[in-house]
């Protein structure tokens, strides 16, 4: 049994997807971020960075409980342990697993920023944030253009088969109407695009995001949710989590 204790951001969803094509027993643990329950002391025993999605594994390697942190890790840690979505054949493997790292380093902190100054702006301060929502905005639209090219060259982003990689980069592209990507301009990655979203597995993980979604945001009524935004408690947050 794996037990994601997550919120369906993309990181989040990157792992629902994996678990759901592999077809593994798994629950969602809901961890609202919205909350703060990231900072829980139980939650930071899975996750030490307070972030995002962790696993408990009971059975994990050498028989009993395994915990992981980071996404990424979680990926490549599920296709080894169930022998699947990461080719055996060690060119494909290796293509893999620069695209899984080329979403982590690149497509999630740039989309990411990106996604954080646009909605600061709306929802915290009239003052313009020109030069950070150009820079993250700008890099973002260069990495769809990556994204384009790779799919251009190849049945999937990682290699011609289906693997983590796609896993990992399509929860993050959800958002690509809302940056101009159109199918004239970015046609190979709109085909890539509707290739996961064809996927039975991509379908039920997107049903379940927002009913997730729905439930969390029910759950903050009547609660004092953290700003997201504001991050100048954070360290004290967690200081005062993890004080002995």
């Amino acid at each position: 049994m794996i037990e994601l204790h997550s919120s369906p951001t993309p990181n989040g969803q990157k792992v629902m997807i994996m678990l759901e094509e592999t077809g593994i027993e798994w629950k969602h643990v809901d961890v609202n971020i919205r909350l703060g329950e990231q900072f829980a002391p139980d939650f930071l025993k899975l996750s030490a960075n307070n972030r995002i999605p962790a696993i408990v594994d009971t059975d994990g390697p050498g028989g009993g409980r395994y915990t992981m942190m980071e996404s990424g890790a979680i990926l490549f840690y599920l296709a080894e342990k169930t022998g699947k979505f990461l080719p055996k054949d060690a060119r494909k493997r290796y293509d893999v697993m620069q695209w899984l790292i080329f979403q982590m380093a690149h497509v999630g902190p740039m989309f990411g920023q990106a996604n954080h100054f646009n909605n600061y702006v709306k929802e915290n301060t009239q003052e313009p944030q020109t030069y950070a929502q150009g820079r993250y905005n700008n890099e973002s639209i260069r990495l769809y253009r990556v994204l384009d090219n790779r799919a251009r060259d190849s049945a999937w982003m990682g290699c011609d088969e289906y693997s983590i990689a796609d896993m990992a980069i399509y929860p993050w592209t959800k958002m690509h109407k809302d940056r101009g990507i159109t199918e004239a301009e970015y046609p190979n990655f709109m085909r890539w695009y509707k290739a996961m979203e064809a996927r039975p597995a991509v379908q039920r993980n997107n049903k379940m995001a927002t009913e997730i979604r729905e439930r969390m945001t029910k759950a903050t009524e009547g609660k004092t949710a953290i700003n997201l935004y504001d991050t100048k408690d954070n360290a004290a947050r967690l200081a005062s989590a993890t004080q002995r």
